[in-house]
């Protein structure tokens, strides 16, 4: 696989197992920072405030380097690693998956919690759709109108998304383009008379 291509899911989405009465609701994230894990991991324990546990796994970062695992009261090593365990198996990053929990009544112990975790995070995983992105460099380049023409041929030659556009006589645009293409787009830009180029 290229090394600037890897594995997400499209949308959030649920996944459930039960056993001995204890309720395990799965619930998974495409994420791209922390703070967006720290915001999500805010509204589930209001919302879901009276479960016993709210643990979690996360890995972000295209080249998997950010992750962390969360047992939330439960043995340790019993529901965070089971969960990311899932996100592993599976090749995934830009991913959290939360699974909240509701006592039965019954302990399951160690090896009952290791199984009712991952399968709850497998079920989430295996409902959702998981797709390849790129890994993109943002570009900002600053033209004169005068030379519309020349930035918007390479524009739509390379097929490049334009995120942000202010078209003036002073023209401003905000761009993403491939990793793997970015140096030989960057040459492309630089050969226009006036342009500048700015690397997000």
């Amino acid at each position: 696989m290229n090394s600037d291509i890897f594995k997400t899911l499209a949308e959030p989405v649920k996944g459930f197992f039960k056993d001995r009465g204890s309720r395990f609701n799965a619930l998974a994230f495409p994420v791209d920072a922390e703070d967006e894990v720290k915001n999500i991991m805010a509204k589930i324990k209001k919302e879901y405030y009276d479960a016993t546990h709210h643990c979690y796994a996360y890995r972000i970062g295209h080249e998997k380097e950010i992750w962390r695992v969360n047992d939330d009261g439960e043995p340790s090593g019993s529901a965070g690693r089971p969960i990311y365990g899932q996100i592993q198996s599976k090749e995934l990053t830009d991913i959290l998956i939360v699974v909240i929990r509701y006592f039965g009544g019954v302990k399951l112990g160690v090896s009952g919690l290791i199984n009712a975790y991952r399968n709850a995070a497998a079920d989430a995983i295996a409902n959702g759709e998981i797709i390849s992105k790129t890994v993109n460099v943002l570009f900002i380049i600053n033209f004169e109108y005068t030379v519309m023409n020349h930035v918007m041929k390479i524009v739509k030659d390379e097929n490049i998304l334009q995120l942000e556009h202010q078209l003036d006589l002073h023209c401003k645009m905000k761009l993403s383009i491939r990793k793997r293409d970015a140096d030989r787009i960057l040459v492309m830009f630089r050969k226009i008379e006036g342009i500048k180029v700015e690397i997000c």
